[in-house]
């Protein structure tokens, strides 16, 4: 944040429009940049970020799509669960970040995207172009997927929308807003700044205190359960709620199950963890968790279909479900997912929960947990070997063995059991909604969350998730935001080839034909130019173990230094050993 945020207008500046009180309550409600590719429909609130706000924040960060503008913001939220601002241009620019938006509630992070549309008044709209940007209801495009929306119709109501939108983005559960400027509200004239909402009078809902008969209630089945499972999903990046959970699984014993999809949330190397963590139930964990006479569920994504997949014998075993997720159902959009058997559900937030029924279980606020963690055994790979993704995964960890690395985003194909997260900023998950094309937008908000801490950003994606999202790199490079970007190149939509062959086994028809549509060769992309040309410090293609070492350690020090680093290396196409239904390198 700037020192003179409280600086007097400028000078030169003699008459105000109602984009500058926009503006103004934009850097009241304190988020420190706003997003954006430019339009016409927000040209007069583009002016006053400039010309009004001056050096002010909020900062803006120029993205080359809007789909960008959203996945930065959902970066920057899954390490911060603060909101960034976005405006997105008329209802095109809606259009194009509606996939990146849908992200971001499957996602559950908070927010604060602002649109714009052409005048609302048929009289005041320019020919052609103003007709072909305004729209009714613009929301509608994304209305089944955000939190909250609105499309006020004057100053006043704009202001007052602003700060409800900040309000309802950042209470629990968590997801975008939509807020709709008229063009006219932002070109209007105005003889004054009106009176502003304050948002230190508009304190965000708390939410109900995880009481002590609800712990009691979930302690009395622990204690009672010789074999109980803690299924670890959306919790948070705190430090102290990480060691309350690891306390807590000590204390009684639970097996922990994670995974892939959410952000680090339990040592993976702890030795209460079980089955490797994966975007699907690894076999191993559905066998301990069918054994569990008592599953506790902390906001799990998909708990009812873990249930089934494991077998669950629901007159055997007890299921406790903690989560606050169903407060976002709707009808629209499925992503709520199966509906879940449960003897006890409670509304609350997982990491209040735990603390409550720490306490109630007789452990200190401050409790951390006490078992030794070993690192995974590492295999030595032969230097002219080439790169798969497992030995990509083991180079990778050795190269950062004395880095304190977050790893902000993994491939579809990476092998869970190499995973040795250890705090809660080790790993921020998936993006969500499974939209190809967001790692790069999202790894770029992340590192800016990063950038000036002590944490080296580090991205390993596919190539069809790189090619879709490639000119993201841009905003990372234009804003010299430390990053670094491991390509995991395997030439194919695989995902789609193993689709393919599955589809010809049954169907008994040539399964060499299904690399046709898939393969992305001739021409082979030269990913590590197309970096170069976003400003990155771009190496590869690397094909073998040995220049994988060599271009690790240079491309680290790189970034180090302060550059956004894209290395390209060549895997070769296949499953990791730890694989399960569905998961490749795509």
């Amino acid at each position: 944040m700037n020192d003179d945020l409280d600086r007097p207008i400028p000078s030169e500046i003699t008459e105000l429009f109602g984009s500058d009180a926009i503006a103004e309550m934009l850097r009241k409600l304190d988020t420190p940049y706003v997003a954006l590719n430019p339009g016409s429909s927000f040209r007069g609130l583009h002016d006053s970020l400039v010309n009004y706000l001056g050096n002010r924040d909020p900062q803006m960060l120029l993205c080359l799509h809007e789909e960008h503008a959203v996945a930065i913001a959902h970066g920057w939220a899954k390490v911060t669960g603060t909101p960034l601002a976005v405006i997105l241009h008329a209802n095109v620019g809606v259009m194009h970040a509606s996939m990146a938006v849908y992200n971001a509630w499957c996602d559950r992070v908070p927010m604060l995207i602002f649109g714009a549309t052409g005048p609302v008044d048929a009289a005041k709209r320019r020919p052609w172009i103003d007709w072909i940007h305004t729209s009714r209801d613009q929301a509608a495009i994304i209305r089944p997927y955000v939190k909250w929306d609105d499309q006020p119709a004057s100053l006043e109501a704009s202001l007052s929308s602003m700060l409800r939108s900040s309000i309802i983005t950042q209470t629990a559960p968590k997801a975008p807003t939509y807020v709709c400027f008229d063009v006219s509200v932002q070109e209007e004239p105005i003889d004054e700044m009106p009176a502003f909402p304050s948002p230190e009078r508009h304190a965000a809902p708390r939410m109900a205190q995880f009481s002590e008969s609800d712990a009691r209630s979930v302690l009395d089945l622990l204690e009672t359960s010789e074999k109980p499972v803690f299924l670890m999903g959306r919790v948070s990046r705190d430090q102290a709620d990480w060691n309350r959970r690891v306390a807590l699984a000590e204390h009684f014993g639970a097996r922990v199950v994670t995974d892939i999809k959410t952000a680090a949330a339990f040592p993976t190397c702890h030795p209460l963890h079980f089955g490797a963590p994966g975007y699907f139930v690894s076999q191993d964990a559905a066998q301990r968790i069918g054994q569990a006479d008592l599953v506790v569920s902390f906001d799990w994504v998909d708990l009812g279909g873990t249930l089934q997949q494991a077998d669950v014998d629901l007159e055997r075993t007890k299921v406790v479900n903690i989560s606050l997720d169903s407060l976002l159902t709707n009808g629209w959009s499925l992503d709520h997912q199966s509906l879940s058997p449960s003897d006890l559900t409670m509304l609350a937030d997982p990491d209040e929960a735990i603390r409550a029924i720490c306490l109630a279980a007789g452990l200190s606020d401050m409790a951390v947990g006490k078992m030794a963690i070993e690192a995974p055994a590492r295999p030595d790979h032969h230097p002219d070997a080439q790169i798969s993704i497992d030995s990509l995964s083991d180079v990778l960890a050795d190269a950062l063995s004395e880095e304190t690395a977050s790893f902000l985003r993994l491939t579809l194909s990476w092998n869970g059991s190499k995973c040795d997260f250890r705090g809660p900023l080790d790993y921020l998950g998936y993006d969500g909604g499974a939209g190809i094309g967001s790692g790069p937008g999202m790894a770029v908000g992340s590192a800016l969350a990063f950038k000036d801490s002590d944490r080296l950003p580090v991205a390993v994606l596919g190539d069809g998730d790189f090619m879709m999202g490639a000119t993201a790199i841009w905003t990372a490079a234009h804003h010299k935001v430390p990053l670094l970007i491991v390509v995991a190149n395997n030439r194919s939509y695989f995902n789609d080839e193993v689709h393919q062959e599955r589809v010809a086994i049954d169907r008994s028809r040539p399964v060499e034909n299904k690399h046709v549509g898939q393969a992305i060769g001739e021409p082979d992309i030269d990913i590590a130019a197309i970096a170069a040309a976003q400003g990155a410090k771009a190496f590869g293609p690397v094909k073998t173990i040995g220049e994988l070492n060599t271009t690790l350690a240079e491309a680290i020090r790189a970034a180090q230094e302060g550059k956004t680093v894209v290395v390209d290396a060549r895997v070769t196409p296949g499953y990791s050993d730890d694989m399960t239904d569905g998961m490749t390198n795509n």
